[in-house]
């Protein structure tokens, strides 16, 4: 028995769900067999390093130098959006909540996270914290060490945080 060669054409075939009578060769082009119903695919999109511009962080929202680079948004179907945040020694967001919840991931220095209501807990690199949905928490850096972290939350009907007003410096 002779071995086949199945192209990329037969594969994308099997993946479809179709299956040819004979394997495609490979010298075959995929848009001449790809059937006329095949669903088109999004395609992989790639934000370069430097093509979104950091941003300061407003007092709106945080107390103290906080730097807010955006790592990814929500596209499509997805809800999910990320950015890096470093926070200055002693900086840190102004209360608040998401109404799907937030993951915090260190990534350098040391820091504090609160929970309304509970004990400040202090994160280092490495540690990863999970917020609950609509939990009224703060987090920042240590009086005297700097702190980063990747942020990332989802969207519920467009809106991704609630801010609040400021936490005290005690």
């Amino acid at each position: 028995m002779k071995p086949m060669h199945f192209g990329l054409g037969s594969l994308l075939l099997l993946t479809l769900g179709v299956q040819a009578t004979e394997p495609v060769p490979a010298s075959v082009p995929v848009s001449e067999i790809m059937p006329k119903t095949a669903i088109a695919f999004e395609q992989i999109s790639i934000a370069r390093n430097g093509t979104q511009l950091p941003a300061t962080g407003l007092e709106d929202y945080f107390t103290g130098r906080v730097r807010v680079e955006p790592l990814f948004q929500a596209k499509g179907e997805g809800r999910a959006s990320g950015a890096l945040v470093t926070f200055e020694p002693g900086s840190r967001t102004h209360w608040h909540t998401h109404p799907v919840g937030q993951t915090l991931i260190v990534t350098s220095g040391m820091g504090w996270v609160q929970q309304e209501g509970q004990t400040r807990l202090e994160i280092q690199p490495g540690d990863v914290v999970q917020i609950p949905a609509n939990v009224k928490h703060w987090h920042g850096a240590t009086g005297s060490t700097p702190m980063t972290h990747i942020a990332i939350q989802e969207a519920n009907a467009g809106k991704v945080v609630t801010w609040l007003e400021s936490v005290s410096p005690a």
